[in-house]
């Protein structure tokens, strides 16, 4: 599983923590976000929302770790596009319910509010019960039949309600485009696993 990290500007303080949490349970994991010694330009979670969708949609990446302050603006940002199945987890029990109810492919992270003594112990556990057992397992298990029908309910439904990719990126402001295409880390993440061959050369120019 290939994973993309992607902080934005008021958590790249945290981001050294996200990474060492999710590189103990997990070997493929590339920081494409803001670090906590960048000096790129500022990337908010409406940037970083659209990363994701990116990384998502093009095959580059398989799950993406985000997150804001309170966790709510990255997850309503990444909800935005096609295909992005992002759940909002504050605790470990979360994360382990929402990997087997809902097998999704992006957590937001609370990354101030209420970050404190220990918050970094906090995210060990997070990801130790994410990626613990297969995704899309279901609890209780009497319940696994229901709830993997209504995850493909989900998949019929989101992309019903979408256009492509492509389109929406070819549609939206610059203010939220180009910070993305500047941020070299994501581009060279894009043009080294991206599959989608069009999101591919919209991101690298190539």
């Amino acid at each position: 599983m290939r994973i993309a990290v992607v902080s934005e500007f008021s958590t790249r303080d945290k981001n050294p923590f996200i990474l060492d949490a999710v590189t103990a349970v997990q070997p493929d994991v590339h920081n494409v976000g803001m670090t906590a010694e960048g000096d790129a330009a500022d990337l908010t979670y409406i940037h970083t929302g659209l990363m994701t969708a990116l990384a998502l949609n093009s095959g580059a990446a398989d799950f993406v770790v985000g997150g804001c302050g309170t966790g709510e603006g990255y997850m309503m940002s990444a909800l935005q596009y096609p295909g992005v199945y992002c759940g909002l987890v504050a605790d470990a029990m979360d994360a382990w319910l929402f990997s087997q109810i809902n097998a999704g492919n992006a957590v937001s992270l609370r990354l101030n509010q209420g970050f404190g003594w220990a918050g970094e112990v906090s995210l060990c556990h997070i990801f130790e019960r994410l990626f613990q057992d297969q995704p899309g397992g279901g609890y209780p298990p009497q319940r696994r039949d229901s709830q993997q029908r209504s995850r493909t309910i989900l998949c019929d439904v989101n992309a019903a309600t979408h256009r492509t990719m492509i389109d929406i990126v070819g549609s939206l402001a610059p203010s939220i485009v180009q910070p993305v295409l500047a941020h070299q880390p994501f581009v060279d993440f894009m043009a080294q696993f991206a599959v989608d061959e069009q999101l591919k050369s919209f991101v690298t120019g190539r």
